[in-house]
């Protein structure tokens, strides 16, 4: 397949509007088979913990998935995305290209030990909560390497343009983890069992991700001393994920253990439907922005006239079409809960409006802040990651004790619905023609 875009042709000939739409649209459809394996795998996952996990099955799944999010944070929402801007417009025989290759190996290998010492040494907030035994977190951490290989391997096939690869390799993650899993809860082994088989299920997809590189020529041998310009210039977009994984994943985190103190577990369930949902369709928005919408960022960066139009036309775009989606998903909310979840959930209907309202101003914030990235403004991207964590912090602490587990996504529409605001104010600029 050839690559996503050519950076010399755009500078030549400036896309219009409607090529840019067709851009879009047509490379998103290209990924609607994979996100729609990932979506049904996820689904699927989501009923069988709610039918057979038993009471807190949908929370401990969110929280299994956080403690994910934490070991991967670093590196996906990092190293991977420095990974393809800079390998993307370079051939894989160029030296330049084998030392940001292992530059991004290099830290990759930091951040997962960093990750498994910080398992090591504080194991009861992390992993306390699935009572866990001494071999279940040897697996746990044979998974998160697995994993951890498994993302940057596609982070490569995406920077080459390689789409095709990277849509096998999403519809295979969705099957062997939700099918992993299901072979567990079905037999009754239990919730705490299935999830890490989940995990290891999807870590087994790091084997042939490492075959379609190496086939293709993605991944040649690398020699030498490792490159300390590459890792200081990487080094930049993981200061960007310290911010996500302090000011995002640890927040959810703690949120989740602060509701369960506060509430029972089957009211926190409740909203965790609802947070579920949410997450289901947010996963198939970020996937299809990190491998449509940020490689076509990263390769205008250099073009201000062309990024402008590209922006402006795709958050319109996108606006429209999250407003109709999620329009459509509040409408049909008391059939989505109970088809997805089981009956009972349908209680958390109330949950369901300020969550939607926050999502969409969510996503219009995220595709801002994909140009913070695409830029590299690390001092930028982690002040409004802070800002955004102390925002929502004092947000929960005047609506939860007011309103119960409606604060929680009324505060999260608040947040978001200001971070809209301040960001369209910071890239005021991109509106004009």
């Amino acid at each position: 397949m050839p690559p996503l875009f050519s950076t010399a042709a755009a500078a030549a000939s400036p896309e219009t509007r409607s090529e840019v739409v067709k851009r879009f649209v047509r490379n998103s459809l290209g990924t609607g088979v994979a996100l729609g394996a990932r979506t049904a795998g996820a689904l699927v996952l989501n009923k069988l913990l709610a039918l057979y996990g038993g009471p807190g099955g949908l929370t401990l799944l969110a929280h299994f998935q956080n403690l994910l999010a934490l070991f991967t944070a670093l590196p996906s929402d990092g190293v991977q995305v420095g990974i393809i801007k800079y390998l993307a417009p370079l051939h894989p025989a160029r030296r330049q290209y084998k030392a940001w290759l292992g530059a991004g190996l290099v830290l990759n290998v930091g951040a997962l030990l960093l990750g498994l010492l910080a398992l090591v040494v504080v194991p009861g907030p992390l992993v306390g909560i699935f009572q866990v035994t001494w071999d279940w977190g040897v697996l746990f951490a044979i998974g998160v390497t697995l994993l951890l290989a498994q993302t940057y391997l596609v982070a490569v096939l995406l920077a080459a343009g390689k789409l095709r690869a990277y849509l096998w390799l999403t519809v295979a993650v969705a099957i062997f983890g939700a099918g992993a899993a299901a072979t567990d809860l079905v037999s009754g082994r239990g919730a705490r069992q299935a999830l890490l088989t989940y995990l290891l299920g999807q870590g087994l997809v790091a084997v042939p991700s490492f075959w379609m590189g190496y086939r293709q020529g993605l991944l040649p041998a690398l020699r030498g001393r490792v490159s300390c310009v590459a890792v200081r210039q990487l080094g930049q977009f993981l200061l960007m994920a310290v911010s996500v994984l302090l000011f995002s994943y640890a927040v959810t985190f703690v949120l989740r253990g602060v509701l369960i103190r506060r509430f029972s577990l089957v009211e926190v369930d409740l909203w965790q439907a609802v947070t579920k949902l949410s997450d289901n369709y947010t996963m198939v928005f970020s996937a299809l922005m990190s491998s449509v919408y940020y490689p076509r960022l990263a390769a205008l960066a250099s073009q201000p006239l062309a990024l402008r139009r590209y922006v402006r036309t795709v958050l319109l775009v996108v606006a429209v079409a999250a407003a109709a989606g999620l329009g459509a998903v509040f409408l049909l909310r008391d059939w989505l809960l109970a088809l997805l979840f089981d009956t009972h959930f349908v209680a958390a209907r109330h949950l369901v409006g300020p969550q939607l309202v926050g999502d969409w101003a969510k996503f219009l914030t995220w595709m801002l802040l994909f140009l913070l990235m695409a830029q590299a403004r690390v001092g930028r991207y982690v002040a409004v990651q802070a800002g955004s964590a102390v925002l929502y912090a004092g947000l929960l602490a005047v609506l939860l004790p007011r309103y119960g587990l409606l604060g929680v996504p009324l505060a999260h529409a608040v947040r978001f619905g200001l971070l809209l605001i301040g960001c369209g104010a910071y890239f005021r600029h991109y509106w004009r023609a």
